[in-house]
């Protein structure tokens, strides 16, 4: 299959490619192409001739969202917007990247893809507004929402505390936020097996398990040996600007529909991550000299 990737030098744009590589031809682009730029979306499409478009390009900083509602509105939803207008015309899937703060984050139990999405912050609803873009364009879709994303590209969490644990040997970390880490390498390799299937629609695509972001970075810790203090905070004390779901953990139950094998726990994934995965990476960044 041949594959148009969007935001390849992200942390899923960059496993993407890993666990492509030998299955796929994977055509990638990042800033080189403007997503919010329709005539250049469309025209990059028919360039590529692409079987199937991956979009893993998006504004992410939750807080700055706030600050830039109108930039996080044209990354998160123009974007996918102009994505679904070039792949109905080309008569090809598009597979959407979405996310779990499209939750209120009020629940008690795990969010399915039939909960109704109800979003506080800019972030959660220019996402939200995306997948509404697709769903509206085009009928060929898959939307993949993950949440708490890790992976060997780009910064991340598990690396800032993975940091910040050995330079300053404790961390505060909030105790009120709940959700599922997820491998973006696992991710990557749950879309290949989702697209095999033809099943358009909503899948909630993140690893096993559970977890307050104190806890994760406890997690966090253990796996890498770092001898460091996690102390307790909430989301008041912190006083970010934009609002976090306080409970947002999803169950893939279209994976279960779809007799699609789930996602592993995310513990194995944070070990297979920081033992294995990251290492080889940064490995290989020095060896190039990156």
């Amino acid at each position: 299959m041949r594959i148009l990737l969007t935001g390849s030098n992200g942390q899923l744009g960059t496993d993407f490619q890993l666990v492509s590589a030998g299955l796929h031809d994977v055509v990638a682009f990042d800033l080189d192409l403007d997503i919010t730029d329709r005539k250049a979306v469309a025209a990059k499409v028919r360039e590529v001739e692409p079987d199937l478009l991956v979009n893993a390009a998006a504004f992410t900083n939750v807080d700055g969202a706030e600050a830039d509602e109108l930039n996080a509105y044209k990354v998160n939803a123009l974007g996918p917007h102009n994505l679904a207008m070039a792949c109905r015309d080309a008569g090809i899937p598009l597979v959407q990247v979405s996310t779990d703060f499209v939750f209120r984050g009020e629940a008690s139990e795990p969010y399915t893809e039939f909960d109704l999405p109800d979003p506080r912050g800019v972030y959660g609803k220019s996402k939200r507004a995306g997948e509404l873009y697709v769903e509206w364009t085009m009928d060929r879709f898959y939307i993949c929402r993950t949440s708490w994303l890790f992976g060997v590209g780009g910064g991340n969490f598990v690396k800032t505390m993975m940091r910040v644990g050995k330079e300053k040997g404790e961390v505060a970390v909030v105790t009120d936020q709940v959700g599922s880490p997820t491998y973006s390498r696992d991710l990557a390799r749950k879309i290949l097996d989702i697209i095999e299937t033809n099943a358009f629609g909503y899948y909630h695509t993140c690893n096993a398990g559970w977890c307050s972001w104190n806890q994760f970075t406890k997690d966090i810790f253990a796996s890498a040996g770092i001898d460091a203090q996690v102390k307790p905070t909430t989301t008041e004390e912190l006083g970010r600007p934009a609002p976090r779901p306080a409970y947002s953990v999803m169950r893939g139950l279209a994976l279960e529909l779809q007799g699609i094998e789930p996602m592993r726990d995310y513990h194995e994934a944070l070990d297979d991550y920081i033992k294995r995965d990251l290492p080889d990476w940064e490995s290989k960044q020095g060896e190039l000299g990156l």
